[in-house]
């Protein structure tokens, strides 16, 4: 296996989705407008990173209450500074350790801390929607193994992450979002389906009986493995064909590098 080095974006560089970006560019030129136009973004996707940041610092890291009869402004507060300080201090140490560390075990350090349970990579294969005035934006997701999955997110994180064709990306979604069912179950079910649904076929790995439910681990065909659950009673047995299915609204798009 070629030995790929990890960069800071593998070890969890917040710049890689824009929204430490649009902080440092609103400091630096005093208007969210223009932070959103020198990014590359909307005005709109420009807010959604300020509020997530704001959501995740639990406290105002933008004042935009600046300015008179001369047009409103905007600029960091006294935590946006130490946020953006701390994020910079973060990176030098991240560039220091992989200086001194860069070895294939590091790799697991490259996913994303999270609940979830099934990690796929892949590459986005193309974005979709009814045009530019949609809010939602179908980013279909192509697998090792020739399958494909989509993703339905709004059209300011697909402007964060800086989404497009040819892009190496994480495809997360909960164990507990995925259905899985025998063949002959999916097909009397898809007649009546309104969601749009993934539907990735494999086999069972492993079953793990409960009393409403059990735990599946489905091997697609590249040998990516899918985590999810199936209701009793099921016709599944370990090494029994079956197909894994989500809503494309539970897959969450995370960036690799």
């Amino acid at each position: 296996m070629v030995r790929r080095a990890l960069s800071p974006q593998n070890m969890g560089y917040a710049q890689a989705d824009k929204r430490l970006q649009i902080l440092q560019l609103v400091g630096e030129q005093g208007s969210i407008s223009q932070a959103a136009r020198t990014a590359g973004i909307s005005y709109k996707a420009a807010w959604q990173a300020i509020h997530t940041l704001t959501n995740l610092a639990g406290m105002p890291l933008v004042d935009s209450a600046v300015g008179g009869s001369g047009g409103g402004g905007a600029r960091l507060t006294p935590a946006g500074v130490r946020l953006l300080e701390a994020a910079h201090q973060m990176d030098v140490a991240r560039r220091g350790v992989l200086e001194r560390i860069n070895a294939p075990s590091a790799a697991a350090l490259a996913g994303p801390r999270t609940s979830m349970r099934n990690h796929l990579p892949c590459r986005v294969a193309r974005l979709e929607s009814d045009g530019a005035r949609d809010p939602m934006v179908r980013v279909v997701l192509a697998l090792a193994d020739g399958g494909e999955l989509a993703s339905l997110i709004t059209r300011e994180s697909a402007e964060l992450l800086a989404l497009a064709p040819g892009l190496p990306v994480l495809a997360l979604c909960k164990a507990t979002a995925v259905r899985v069912a025998s063949l002959t179950d999916v097909a009397a079910r898809a007649r009546g389906a309104t969601v749009p649904v993934n539907r990735l076929a494999g086999k069972v790995a492993r079953l793990s009986r409960g009393v409403q439910r059990d735990e599946a681990v489905v091997t697609l065909a590249g040998g990516l493995q899918l985590v999810g659950f199936a209701a009793r009673p099921n016709r599944l047995r370990s090494g029994s064909r079956a197909v894994a299915e989500l809503d494309e609204s539970a897959v969450v798009v995370a960036l690799t590098a």
